[in-house]
């Protein structure tokens, strides 16, 4: 089953999963995972891609691979 955009009004397809930890003030940007979980958010390439945090927070975009194996970082 396709599942869709969290973001309200948005019908596209999830290609991301958004978590985050609000002690550590981190946000991650994953590939879409297999299932959903209740303490993430699914997102569409557009609104992952204009995803912002707060100020003093971090945001880790773990979605795409570098060419020597580590991860990027947004």
């Amino acid at each position: 089953m396709t599942r869709q955009c969290a973001r309200p009004g948005c019908s596209e397809v999830a290609r991301a999963t958004l978590a985050y930890d609000y002690k550590q003030r981190t946000t991650w940007l994953d590939p879409l995972s297999d299932e959903s979980h209740p303490m993430a958010y699914d997102l569409c390439h557009d609104h992952a891609q204009a995803m912002t945090v707060p100020r003093g927070w971090r945001l880790e975009d773990r979605r795409y691979p570098l060419v020597d194996g580590s991860l990027s970082r947004w």
